[in-house]
């Protein structure tokens, strides 16, 4: 059976020998031997539950929750169920990759037959495109905080059903809901909405955003500067300081 010293575990992983030492030192990755000389050598199962580990921290699960996980009597159950559910996750978004390709070709086909395009609706595009890279990197920070909580309850809920301690439950509960609110606040805080209306952008009350009815996108609010309801295109508002409020 073949053996691997830390560095070449950690080159057929992508990852730095640090990062291997770091597992070790937190019990998570043993090494299976140790040579003559007093280096760490690996087997090929320690090498598949590191790319097992690799994959959970790609997923931001924190270190104690792959600690947890592995100490599980059957772990693999919950692993595959991630896996699981971060294929249907990739599929779901290639799937919503190639539809909006197609409406961008169908809008760029009817594009070609309009005559003119109004100031205001260039206007708007010039905003939205202008707050795109920065309202994804917003979105991407709210749902890679959103992830780890729930992997951390799903967990609880696990340990609840199988095991019958349920305080670790209570406990993420508590902590989940004011997180919860706290993420909601923050990303209230740095986006805004343009009225397809009057085409002014404005940011309404922390009530209206929360329980309005939504798309990735838009927001079905009231504008506050025309009173048009209807949905709003979402935009970046963290640091404009021209935009109405």
């Amino acid at each position: 059976m073949s053996k691997y010293t830390t560095g070449e575990i950690a080159k057929l992983c992508g990852v730095t020998v640090r990062t291997v030492q770091y597992y070790d030192a937190r019990g998570i990755l043993i090494p299976t031997a140790l040579s003559e000389g007093g280096r760490r050598l690996y087997s090929e199962d320690d090498l598949k539950l590191m790319k097992v580990i690799c994959f959970l921290r790609e997923m931001d699960i924190p270190i104690n929750a792959i600690s947890q996980i592995l100490k599980e009597e059957h772990p693999e159950k919950l692993i595959g169920l991630l896996i699981e559910q971060q294929e249907s996750a990739l599929s779901d978004e290639i799937s919503e990759k190639k539809e909006k390709l197609e409406k961008l070709h169908e809008l760029k086909t009817g594009l070609k037959n309009r005559a003119a395009f109004s100031l205001e609706t260039i206007g708007d595009l010039a905003v939205i495109m202008a707050s795109k890279e920065k309202l994804k990197k917003l979105r991407r920070i709210v749902l890679l905080t959103e992830i780890p909580l729930l992997v951390l309850e799903w967990f609880a809920i696990i340990l609840w059903i199988v095991k019958g301690i349920w305080w670790p439950f209570a406990v993420c509960l508590l902590v989940a809901v004011p997180l919860v609110i706290l993420l909601c606040r923050y990303y209230y805080n740095n986006v805004k909405y343009i009225c397809p209306e009057c085409h002014k952008v404005f940011r309404p009350a922390f009530k209206d955003v929360l329980w309005a009815n939504h798309t990735p996108t838009t927001r079905k609010l009231t504008c506050t500067q025309c009173g048009h309801k209807g949905f709003c295109v979402e935009v970046w508002g963290g640091d404009r300081k021209d935009i109405a409020s």
